[in-house]
């Protein structure tokens, strides 16, 4: 698989890191236990198109946020990812 960084461009998949699912959201704080529970330990496993954060730490080390299909591994969209890490991009 080949990912196409918005600012490096295509590279080879061994230079990202797969961080996890872009679609949950923390729980606000204060929140009750029962969404704790879920935001740290319930994922979908999903067959299809799917939004992912990805790590580029083999080139310009940005955040992204993939869209991908599980079952082909077809890339659909490729952009930064907001809010997402330590790394800054251009920093």
């Amino acid at each position: 698989m080949r990912i196409v960084c918005p600012f490096c461009g295509e590279r080879e998949l061994g230079e990202f890191t797969y961080l996890g699912d872009a679609k949950p959201l923390r729980p606000a704080a204060g929140g009750s236990e029962d969404e704790v529970f879920d935001y740290v330990y319930l994922r979908d496993n999903i067959a299809g198109e799917t939004s992912e954060h990805w790590y580029h730490g083999g080139g310009c080390r940005a955040w992204l946020k993939i869209a991908r299909n599980t079952l082909t591994h077809e890339i659909s969209s490729v952009e930064p990812a907001a809010g997402v890490g330590a790394a800054k991009v251009g920093a």
